[in-house]
């Protein structure tokens, strides 16, 4: 590894660090659950502490009418100061009243001034008053005397009547609040750590690769050791590892083919220079094969002083794939056949002669393109045609007759071109990127370029490259490509056009 992608990764460790102790999820996730936890508890603790402070009222209830009980034992329910004192601490009460019916019996009294501040009926079953009556003497910090009435539990009577201090029960309620507490505190930090862990290895752990992954890959895309290895897992993470890993393969393999296609241009450049120098060398020299009369001399030369020109000017425009260089059509109506025959006899040149090539164009079918653009797509077409009834040939699935057939016909202001062949036809893998450079190469060893430099020069025309998929055996591919869009001038009504002889 060198200095700066050690750099990089200490960076990206720092980062990480900070991530995890500040703003990281794994922080928040811990901070979250222990307030969850807490909220858990606080929502709990609400109705807990109604429901203790009325099971204390009831222990006081069930102790009041034991001494009650005493009470009713003694001899004409007269028994001793002492004893009726020893009897209201044990119940912890002031005042034991039983009703009997429609009449009441007041059992015990503490001696002094009583007077009850407040009463209340725990007979009533209620929901939301007891939790706030509960929170009543929690904050309350002066002591006062109360007033319970309920069902005694032994039914030594109707009802039972009690009076007691309230500062016992706040006593027993805060001691209650603080065990409630501590215990929520340790529930909270145990769920909380187990959350924790559980989260961080199902979640965080699976982000922070995502994230440390992101991080290196941005540094250097084209560097494939560093895409994302996905886990074998099912759930939503595994599916976004497994998308991402197929999102940076794209992206690495476009960033190559990119590079490909600039080092590919800046050979282009280099080798079109020194192109240009031999080739106009070699077009002084074929300009003097016009002065021999030999009859086939005369026959070629011109076609050979046609290539050359083409060549030279070719190299002069250093046109290559994906360059803004690339001019835009100089369109013009011509005849379509003698265009075919220049390409056909330009690529009869690397047939065999197990190849035959066949120009069925009409003699008078005229076509609205750029002449040298349509003939570069021709050339392409035909010559891949050649190609792969050359490679079938070798290998031995070839027909007995290999052909390649070029015709053409109009439907309105549509030309359509057709380059079929016998051949073994496109395969199937290639077709999803068959225009595409470095991807799309319809045989073995092949760059896909010629296919994707058709395909760009007939869109300039408007028009579309289309591969015919329902072809039975071979390839056929169309060049459709439409006329001019012809500006109408319509003229105002009583109007007509005067020709002046």
């Amino acid at each position: 590894m060198n200095t700066s992608e050690s750099k990089q990764a200490k960076r990206i460790s720092e980062q990480d660090l900070k991530a995890r102790v500040s703003r990281g999820l794994s922080g928040k996730v811990l901070v979250l659950t222990i307030i969850f936890v807490l909220l858990g508890e606080v929502l709990i603790f609400l109705p807990s502490i109604a429901n203790f402070r009325i099971t204390w009222l009831k222990s006081r209830v069930a102790s009041a009418e034991v001494a009650a009980l005493a009470v009713e034992a003694a001899k004409d329910n007269q028994i001793s100061d002492m004893l009726k004192q020893e009897l209201l601490r044990g119940a912890e009460v002031k005042i034991i009243a039983i009703n009997k019916g429609a009449s009441r019996h007041l059992m015990l009294r503490a001696d002094g001034d009583l007077m009850i501040a407040e009463k209340y009926d725990l007979r009533q079953r209620q929901w939301v008053m007891p939790v706030i009556d509960a929170f009543k003497v929690l904050f309350r910090t002066k002591d006062r005397l109360i007033g319970i009435t309920d069902h005694p539990p032994k039914m030594t009577g109707s009802d039972i009547e009690i009076a007691l201090s309230e500062k016992p029960l706040r006593d027993a309620m805060l001691q209650f609040s603080v065990n409630i507490l501590s215990l929520s505190i340790i529930l909270s930090f145990i769920v909380a750590v187990m959350v924790f862990l559980a989260l961080n290895y199902v979640l965080v752990r699976p982000l922070r690769k995502f994230t440390h992954n992101m991080l290196l890959f941005a540094n250097d895309p084209e560097d494939q050791s560093r895409i994302i290895s996905p886990d074998d897992r099912q759930d939503e993470i595994g599916i976004a590892q497994r998308e991402l890993r197929h999102m940076q393969v794209q992206l690495s393999n476009t960033l190559q083919q990119k590079s490909r296609l600039a080092a590919l241009g800046l050979a282009v450049s280099k080798v079109s220079h020194d192109l240009r120098n031999m080739l106009a060398s070699a077009q002084l020299l074929s300009d003097r094969l016009t002065m021999i009369d030999d009859p086939t001399v005369q026959k070629f030369a011109p076609k050979l002083i046609s290539s050359l020109d083409r060549a030279i000017g070719f190299c002069e425009q250093t046109l290559k794939f994906g360059s803004a260089n690339e001019h835009p059509p100089t369109r013009e109506r011509f005849d379509l056949r003698p265009l075919v025959d220049e390409v056909i006899d330009a690529a009869v040149v690397q047939a065999s002669n197990h190849v035959m090539l066949y120009n069925d164009v009409a003699g008078d079918l005229v076509i609205d393109a750029d002449r040298e653009h349509l003939y570069r797509i021709l050339m392409n077409l035909s010559r891949n045609a050649v190609q792969a009834l050359e490679s079938s040939i070798k290998q031995g699935t070839a027909l007995r007759e290999c052909t390649v057939r070029m015709k053409a016909w109009r439907e309105g202001g549509v030309t359509t071109i057709e380059v079929r062949d016998n051949g073994p036809g496109v395969p199937e893998k290639a077709r999803k990127h068959l225009f595409e450079a470095f991807t799309g190469g319809a045989r073995a060893g092949g760059t896909g370029l010629g296919l994707a430099i058709s395909n760009e020069l007939t869109r300039a025309h408007g028009g579309e490259l289309r591969l015919i998929t329902d072809a039975e055996m071979g390839a056929i591919f169309w060049v459709v490509i439409p006329d001019r869009v012809v500006e109408l001038h319509p003229g105002k009504r009583g109007q007509r056009e005067i020709s002046v002889g």
